[in-house]
């Protein structure tokens, strides 16, 4: 890239990875994910080589994807739209042609797969509901499980990490409440039930079984003291074990150590993380040294090493072990640094206290403001990289981003403060994270603006809707704009999420909608309003969106609409960097100068 190049696209362009996947069975063998062709894509390398290569050239891009259980071929989900359905595919390791891994199984959204010696299990949702399916040795896939509620295979893709057990065994299932999940265990073979768990109004997540074949010892997050913390569940007995670590905040487990004696922890405070080895035996919980910051992912190696995923505010990922060395890096330009991200607390009008971050320019306040609602909403902003905001904080902007309650990582309880209440107390949290900035000489109350993605660009078009004269403009990102008519053109697993969320179904709750559906509040809007729609996304899919639009369409209210091929959000880097052109294009147009 030029050095003329804007930093904020020298951001976008530099290319990052993903955290790297193995089978205990082949550990040099390795998977990844990466933008170094512009668009992500599956990679594999083979450390014993030192041979790396791309191996999938798809247009939406591919962000899954993991190396067999005996690390001969690689295997990743496909989705052809971008609308996040699709299958997996799977192909030689070394290069060769790729061909449906489980042919047996239909196109729908994955909801989980796992591996063992002999044994895959993979889950999908469509219209007729959630199933399970396993494939034993050579034979095709079979169904064992189905429910119309929400289903799929505990823990993430790949390994004995919370789906099948090291023998294979065993295999975890997660489902019912989507916001309170319970597990249960079943045998591969037949759908047999072997145990069940359930914490009424708490969640449950299975993260890894023990490494050790035989070995029924299943490591799962919890909510039994408020926090998640970790513990160690023994399907076959019942036996459950808490891992008290003397830790204040959210604890959860990543790993087992290859002979299955520690846990590799991560502690998670205000938005960084902490990583832990914790000795079963001892109780001793050793510190694992890393810069503040993120850590994303993290695994144990079969040497006993960590890898860890780890980035921060003012610096882009990468891939370091726990002796301080980057173990893997993308191939091409590093991103330029970008500012520090500054944690701050506020009280909210109830006086709960509320976490957040900010970036800062260069210089003295105040500045043009941008408050940022992340996603989710059950997800949190961390210290993490993040090019879109240094894009902003280039152009000027202090750029907000505020931990409403609904987030993940302050405790259930903060979490769960909008089952049945959506939109209400964000907004809360969010204004009063506004008063704060303008309080301290931070931001200019007159050039605020609100702009988010996903569940941020709900919130946008709620802040725009109730508090029109807190903006000067308004950008949503990918929104829900009329949330009744959004729940039918919605995925399976989004429909069982905003079951969980609102207590019913959209028309199960009119009063909730009445007063916290965007669509009604849309002819208050007062200022500019920028909006950012896939066509193909299942999430906060287009015909709702776009509903909203014409609602503003129809009185002539300033606004534009940009649209882009594939779904909730791009895998393109050059179809992001266009699509924030046109953001900083709007807020130069819209946002007086100082």
């Amino acid at each position: 890239m030029s050095d003329s190049t804007p930093a904020w696209e020298r951001r976008f362009r530099a290319p990052v990875v993903s955290m790297p996947e193995w089978s205990p069975h082949a550990p040099d063998r390795i998977a990844y994910q990466s933008t170094e062709s512009g668009v992500w894509q599956t990679h594999v390398w083979d450390r014993s080589t030192g041979t790396r290569r791309r191996v999938t050239d798809h247009p939406v891009g591919v962000i899954e994807g993991t190396p067999s259980a005996d690390g001969e071929r690689i295997l990743w989900w496909q989705d052809e739209t971008g609308d996040e359905s699709g299958r997996w595919l799977a192909a030689p390791f070394g290069g060769g042609e790729a061909r449906p891994l489980l042919a047996d199984v239909p196109v729908g959204w994955n909801e989980g797969f796992a591996q063992a010696p002999g044994t895959i299990a993979a889950s999908v949702s469509d219209a007729s509901g959630f199933a399970v399916y396993v494939a034993l040795g050579d034979d095709p896939a079979k169904e064992i499980a189905r429910g119309a509620d929400w289903l799929r295979i505990a823990g993430g893709d790949g390994y004995n990490r919370g789906g099948l057990s090291a023998d294979g065994a065993l295999l975890c299932l997660q489902g019912g409440d989507m916001m309170h999940p319970w597990l249960r265990v079943v045998d591969p073979r037949t759908g047999a039930i072997v145990a069940e768990l359930q914490d009424d109004g708490k969640a449950l997540s299975a993260v890894a079984w023990s490494p050790l074949a035989g070995d029924g010892r299943l490591a799962v997050t919890h909510e039994r003291g408020g926090e998640e913390a970790p513990a160690i569940w023994e399907p076959a007995t019942g036996a459950w074990t808490d891992v008290a670590t003397g830790l204040t905040g959210e604890v959860s487990a990543h790993d087992w150590w290859p002979d299955g004696s520690a846990l590799l922890l991560s502690h998670l405070v205000e938005g960084r993380h902490r990583l832990y080895r914790f000795t079963l035996a001892t109780g001793g919980l050793e510190p694992i040294d890393h810069p503040d910051g993120q850590v994303s992912a993290a695994r144990v190696r079969p040497d006993g090493s960590v890898w860890f995923r780890w980035c921060d505010g003012a610096h882009d990922h990468r891939i370091l072990d726990d002796a301080g060395a980057t173990v893997l890096r993308a191939e091409g330009d590093e991103a330029p640094a970008g500012r520090p991200y500054t944690s701050f607390r506020y009280d909210n009008a109830h006086g709960q206290r509320v976490h957040g971050f900010y970036v800062t320019p260069q210089g003295a306040g105040p500045f043009p403001v941008l408050i940022r609602p992340h996603g989710g909403p059950t997800w949190l902003d961390e210290d993490r990289w993040n090019p879109e905001v240094q894009a902003y904080v280039d152009a000027g902007f202090v750029v907000a981003m505020i931990n409403y309650r609904g987030s993940t990582g302050y405790g259930a309880e903060w979490r769960d403060a909008l089952i049945g209440d959506i939109g209400g107390p964000e907004l809360e949290d969010l204004n009063a994270g506004l008063t704060w900035l303008v309080d301290h000489g931070i931001a200019d109350p007159a050039r605020a603006v609100i702009g988010g993605w996903s569940w941020g660009g709900y919130l946008t078009l709620m802040e725009l809707g109730k508090h029109p004269d807190l903006w000067v403009c308004g950008i949503a990102g990918i929104p829900v704009g009329d949330y009744e008519l959004s729940y039918d053109d919605m995925s399976p697993d989004l429909q069982a999420y905003d079951r969980a969320l609102l207590g019913g179904t959209p028309s199960e709750v009119p009063e909730l909608m009445r007063d916290r559906n965007p669509i009604y509040f849309a002819d208050a809007v007062r200022v500019p309003v920028l909006f950012l729609i896939g066509e193909n996304d299942s999430r906060c899919p287009y015909r709702q969106a776009m509903a909203y639009v014409e609602k503003l369409a129809a009185r002539s209210h300033p606004h534009e609409v940009y649209l882009f091929g594939t779904g909730h959000g791009s895998y393109d880097i050059e179809e992001e960097i266009r699509q924030q052109r046109a953001i900083l294009a709007f807020l130069a147009r819209n946002v007086p100068a100082g």
